[in-house]
């Protein structure tokens, strides 16, 4: 019932995301991660489910991804009116794209590297999740960088920018916020969780 729900929402926002899309390039860029990730999911079922809470934020991150496909992250409407709002001419989804980007592969890392009992102590957990998640997010903006030169022109709107020259260091600053925040809001419940599914915790 849980899954069929979870498909129903993702295939929904995902078809949507892909009817007329602001640029088409863009929105195939921006939700072929969550087609992966499902993909992913898909064949990793049996052998290695993945706890509730996880799959509800990756469900979450992929209709971020998939919104920002459809809009493209510069000109999303509700953060349009959130920056005249607040005087700004930036749109700033990109941000919130990257903050999931660091909050939700922490929680990915943290269940592998604890079911896996790859690690040893909770504080080292920790510096080993932020460190995969900051390592992760600079990998991403080297996809961006490559898919530019590769592209051209047409990766403006997949690079999302907007003139800002810090943009590169902000979103990667953005994601290691996210994979800190996750860790201190998410680890209690999340351990409550994995020991659902007969897992223990390293102390």
């Amino acid at each position: 019932m849980l899954k069929a729900f979870w498909l129903t929402i993702f295939f929904v926002v995902l078809i949507w995301s892909g009817i007329g899309p602001k640029d088409q390039f863009t929105w195939f860029l921006e939700v072929l991660p969550a087609i992966i990730g499902l993909v992913l999911m898909a064949i990793s079922l049996r052998s290695f489910p993945l706890t509730r809470l996880l799959y509800n934020f990756i469900l979450l991150h992929c209709i971020v991804l998939m919104v920002g496909g459809h809009y493209t992250y510069a000109e999303v409407p509700l953060f349009d009116n959130i920056a005249n709002w607040m005087g700004s001419e930036r749109n700033n989804y990109d941000k919130v794209g990257h903050f999931f980007q660091g909050f939700v592969p922490a929680l990915l890392a943290r269940e592998i590297l604890i079911r896996k009992n790859i690690v040893n102590g909770k504080a080292w957990l920790n510096v080993i999740i932020v460190s995969i998640c900051l390592a992760f997010s600079a990998f991403y903006e080297l996809i961006e960088w490559w898919v530019a030169v590769a592209s051209g022109e047409n990766a403006e709107a997949f690079l999302g920018t907007q003139g800002y020259i810090w943009d590169t260091q902000s979103d990667m600053a953005l994601a290691l916020l996210g994979a800190i925040v996750s860790i201190i809001v998410l680890a209690t419940y999340h351990d409550r969780q994995l020991a659902k599914i007969n897992v223990s915790v390293a102390s």
